[in-house]
This record gives structure tokens, sequence and C-alpha cells, in this order.
């Protein structure tokens, strides 16, 4: 056996594969958006039962996903794939009633833009839809194909536009206050436009470089965000930390930029296993004569 095959028996299965690290991916943000929705909706204490129904539903997607995750099964299999069918499903529905939820608080109705800044973050609930449709292309498109790749990256432009949305929105409610706070809307317009670009005009190895780079800046800007955020907590106040947690900047709003460029990466490592394709010296890509299998 070679050193090559040797290290890659050592990988544990559910990261040896791009498909694998995307199951892995949306249980990871399945389970960690239930702590992002107790946050979000103790600010009226769960005041509606239907408050409680993404919670519900992110605490068991996670551990329905985490079963086969850790069991080192392969999306595609029949158990997992249909655990995996269920679960994307409920995430749509979820996803597309508490948008709609969250619209009809204010803007359904007085059709304003200041109702919609001012309503409940209306794009906040497309995350599970988003996390739904990952799970449902996972296993309806072949892996090491374009077609896998260029999904997961459409869908990374999905969530960008919708970080877009929420960093405007967001920002809009103190009027930008600190000029700080236009650098997130910014940032995000770029990451949309570099992935709009990659999934529209299938770029080569070239461009692709050059969108790993825009995703570590959409990383950074994250890691920043959040210790911006992090910040009112540790200023001088009579709230206590409940409270400045609670009603202060949304916590962890600004790593969904680090989280996004994850879910981008790995469509971008997608496209290294693209068969039928060979680069050439310029760092272009030309069709080549062999095709590799494909494997699950």
């Amino acid at each position: 056996m070679s050193e090559a095959a040797r290290r890659r028996d050592r990988v544990p299965a559910w990261l040896s594969s791009p498909r694998r690290v995307l199951e892995l991916f949306v249980t990871v943000n399945l389970a960690f958006l239930a702590l992002d929705i107790v946050l979000a909706h103790s600010v009226n204490e769960f005041g509606h039962w239907a408050e409680w129904l993404p919670l519900g539903y992110s605490l068991a997607g996670a551990t329905v996903l985490a079963v086969g995750v850790f069991r080192g099964a392969a999306p595609h299999e029949p158990p997992a794939r249909l655990r995996g069918l269920v679960v994307g499903w409920v995430g749509i529905a979820v996803g597309l009633s508490g948008m709609v939820w969250h619209l009809e608080s204010r803007f359904f109705e007085q059709w304003t833009l200041q109702s919609l800044v001012y309503s409940a973050p209306f794009a906040a609930p497309l995350a599970f839809a988003g996390l739904g449709l990952l799970l449902l292309m996972n296993r309806m498109v072949a892996d090491h194909a374009r077609e896998w790749a260029g999904w997961v990256c459409f869908l990374a432009l999905g969530g960008f536009v919708g970080n877009f949305a929420l960093s405007l929105a967001d920002h809009a409610q103190n009027g930008f206050f600190h000029a700080a706070e236009w650098v997130s809307v910014i940032v995000s317009a770029v990451g949309v436009s570099t992935l709009a670009v990659l999934v529209a005009f299938d770029t080569g190895r070239g461009f692709r470089r050059f969108t790993a780079g825009v995703l570590g800046l959409q990383a950074v800007t994250g890691v920043v965000g959040f210790a911006l955020h992090l910040g009112p907590l540790f200023s001088p106040s009579s709230a206590g930390w409940v409270d400045r947690v609670v009603y202060g900047p949304p916590l962890f709003a600004p790593l969904l930029f680090a989280n996004l460029a994850l879910l981008g990466g790995i469509g971008l490592w997608g496209f290294e296993g693209v068969p039928g394709r060979a680069p050439d010296r310029s760092g272009g890509e030309v069709p080549a004569v062999a095709t590799v299998r494909e494997q699950a």
C-alpha cells in the first residue's frame, strides 16, 4: 500500500470526501441553530407556541443526521438517504413558513421599507430551507460531478444573498451609527458578486483561486465582527449578562460570514474532483480523455 493510500485510510470516514463533509456541515449547523433560536426568541420569552417549532426541529434534525455521520454512512445509502430526505423536506417547510411568519409581524400589514427593517429578521428562517436543500442535493446529485460542486456554490450564493439582506436590514435599524457597520454590507456584496460569476460562467481554476481568497475575506470579516459584537458584553452597564446577550447586538450573526465561507470552500473542494477535466499550463482547464469513476 502506498503512503498516500495509508494517509487516506487514517482519515475518518466523515472527513474523507466533500459529500461527507457537507453532511457534517449541515449537522453542526442545525445543532448550532438551536442555540441561536434560544437567544433570538428569548427577546419575547417564546411568546407564541410556534416559536418552539424551529428549536425542536433543530435538535431533532441534528440528532438524526449525527447518527449517520458518525457511523460513517454515505449519504446515498438507503437509511441515511431516507433520514436526509425527511429532515431536508421538513427543514424547507420550517424555513419558508418561518419567513412568512416573520414578515407577517409588520411587513404584510404596512408594506413599507420601515416595516421591513424593523420587523422580525425575515431572512433568518431561510437558513433552515438552505440546509434542507443541501441535504436533498447531497442525495440527488452524483458525487465527484461538476453539478454537485456547482450546486454547493449556488446554495452558498443564496446564503450570501440572505446575509447581505440581513447585514443591511440589521444595521439600518440604528442608521449605520458606526461606520464599521458598512464593512459587512460591502464584504457580503463582494461575496455575492464573486460567487455569482463562479456559478454563472463555470470559471476555471484561476478564478476559483480568486474565489478562495474572497471566501477567506468573508471568514476574517465574520471573526472580526463577532469580536465587535462581543464588545458590549464587557462594557460598563447596569444590565446583567443575560440581558446583554439577549438584547444586545446579535452575538452570532457575524459568524454567518465564516460559515458561508466554509460552505463555499466545500464547493471549491468538490470542483477538484471533477471528472473529464485536466488543468492546462495556463491555469485553466481543458477536456481530459480519461474520466474518473464516480464514487460515493
